[in-house]
């Protein structure tokens, strides 16, 4: 989500925090229940006359950095918010990870493709039952892109919006594309035709909040916030833990499961989950040989399942000494990540063969990442401005940013930090920030080198390339840009026929990978044990609301 899709996460792979920040196939259509069509889509209100919701769920969490859906730009916090508040779009649940209606029961869209008139549900309301209406929609979008939030994500999923630029900037006093027609009935017109844009819709930049709550307790409304979603935040005892419960007047029926208790402190989570303090538990290569063990009961409750995120190395490119794509693409080659994938995390981690995950639309299982190779790194390097000789200029003292508080670096970071010394001589500092400030100061651009993540917000290559990597995106905290790269990245916004759009990324994949502003890592996968009394349970490929599919037996 997850801005910037840039979401957190915690990966029991690492056993510490990897950042994960957080596009919409052209072949995906709007679903709504029970069918899908093309430019028209309309699913029926569904009453909250379900059985009562029933059952407990305990999950290990961490917290967030907020639960403010127009700020929230990492994973942590939006495995929070997409349960807690909605939008008018969102994304179904695996296998098919359709784009589905939310609050809106109906989307029209113009025949030119820039048009969006949405009808909202009869029966969606907030927590405190009052109904939502256009204006609510309205002025909650234009709270999300106003110059006094100054939101991390606003410019990379509303910009498309006609006008959202100029109020963003503070040179207009509303955005000139959102028309609220009649009180259920909302219209947005965009600059021009994307295939992506309603799957944009379905980031919680674009989520409503209750505007009279805001108005009222603008510091600490998110403590007890007044959503639309199916939970309510109940509980937040900082460190300690998070409790969600079902709202059981939910437009599209009350939640199976009634409550969701997220447990922040505590010790290992797989031992936790064998004394019964926990339903689910993610594994650490500490784990995963017992989990993998046929012999083991632990094996019958594991699982693994491939996640539409990525972790990588960012150069900030506006810093010496990585304002050398020499200097970059040395340090990619001398790091070897399969024997790290292999040996370190045991192949719970895939190597990345490039910066588009499996699965994700456009890409392609040939390797297109810097390989491993000692020599051709060192004669790399040999070619940058920076080092010793005549006409070279001394290396800066450089220094590699990571999230986490603990008193050694991630084992994946020293193990780079050791080949980087031995293969090329370079001597690299590491430091760690707390989760929040490490956000903050990758946002600003501070950071000269950090590790880091993405998690997609939906299934579209432009929700990684373009977001990342396109010049003036305010998601590219490498500070990278290359024109060609530009081009390639505008004309696919608009290009229509799905497997030319999908070839401008793959061009553009290359040229980026070339530059070295990132050097991707692993592709992640989800490792899991659950209790046989939790029904319904899966690990989406990226942040989706999922709690309401869920139930426990116990």
């Amino acid at each position: 989500m997850r801005q910037n899709r840039m979401l957190a996460i915690l990966l029991g792979v690492l056993s510490t925090l990897v950042l994960i920040v957080g596009g919409l196939s052209a072949s995906l259509l709007l679903t709504g229940k029970g069918g899908t069509s093309g430019t028209n889509s309309s699913r029926s209100d569904t009453g909250s006359g379900a059985t009562a919701a029933s059952g407990r769920i305990r999950i290990p969490g961490t917290d967030p950095s907020t639960m403010d859906p127009h700020l929230a730009s990492d994973s942590t916090s939006a495995e929070y918010i997409v349960e807690i508040f909605s939008g008018l779009v969102t994304i179904g649940p695996p296998p098919k990870l359709d784009l589905q209606l939310d609050l809106a029961k109906s989307v029209e869209i113009s025949p030119d493709g820039k048009t969006y008139t949405f009808v909202l549900r009869d029966n969606a309301t907030f927590h405190d039952g009052r109904k939502v209406t256009a204006d609510d929609v309205k002025w909650s979008i234009e709270r999300a892109a106003s110059k006094q939030l100054a939101s991390p994500t606003a410019m990379s999923y509303l910009s498309d919006i006609v006008g959202m630029p100029e109020y963003f900037q503070g040179k207009a006093q509303n955005i000139a594309g959102i028309e609220v027609v009649d009180p259920s009935t909302i219209r947005f017109k965009i600059d021009s035709p994307k295939p992506y844009f309603l799957a944009k819709l379905s980031y919680p930049t674009s989520f409503v909040v209750d505007r009279k709550q805001v108005e009222a307790n603008p510091r600490n409304w998110t403590r007890k916030p007044n959503g639309t979603g199916p939970y309510m935040l109940t509980e937040w005892r900082l460190g300690e833990r998070i409790a969600l419960t079902a709202y059981d007047k939910f437009y599209l029926g009350t939640p199976k499961l009634k409550e969701a208790v997220y447990l922040i402190s505590g010790g290992s989570a797989l031992t936790r989950f064998e004394n019964n303090e926990l339903d689910i538990a993610p594994l650490s290569i500490n784990d995963i040989d017992r989990a993998r063990d046929p012999g083991q009961a632990l094996s019958k409750l594991y699982s693994s399942s491939p996640q539409f995120s990525i972790s990588y190395i960012a150069f900030n490119s506006k810093l010496p000494p990585f304002d050398d794509p020499a200097v970059r693409r040395a340090m990619g080659m001398a790091i070897d990540r399969k024997k790290i994938s292999d040996v370190t995390f045991k192949g719970m981690l895939a190597p990345a063969s490039g910066i588009m995950m499996p699965g994700l639309p456009g890409y392609t299982p040939e390797v297109k990442t810097l390989q491993f190779d000692p020599n051709a790194a060192k004669a790399e390097l040999a070619k940058s401005k920076y080092g010793t000789g005549p006409g070279k200029i001394p290396f800066p003292t450089i220094t590699m940013t990571e999230a986490g508080g603990g008193a050694s670096a991630g084992i994946d970071t020293q193990a780079y930090i050791e080949q980087w010394k031995t293969v090329l001589g370079l001597n690299i500092e590491i430091k760690q920030l707390d989760f929040a400030t490490f956000i903050a100061d990758q946002q600003s651009k501070k950071l000269q080198m950090f590790s880091a993540g993405w998690v997609m917000d939906y299934p579209d290559p432009e929700d990684v390339m373009d977001l990342k990597f396109y010049s003036t995106s305010s998601l590219n905290e490498q500070s990278y840009s290359n024109p060609a790269v530009d081009k390639l990245l505008d004309a696919a916004r608009s290009e229509k026929d799905t497997n030319q759009r999908l070839d401008l990324y793959r061009q553009a994949e290359k040229l980026i990978i070339a530059d070295a502003p990132w050097l991707p890592l692993y592709y992640s996968l989800a490792h899991q044990v659950v209790s046989p009394s939790v029904k319904g349970w899966f690990e989406p490929p990226m942040v989706l609301p999922r709690l309401r599919f869920v139930e426990v037996t116990r």
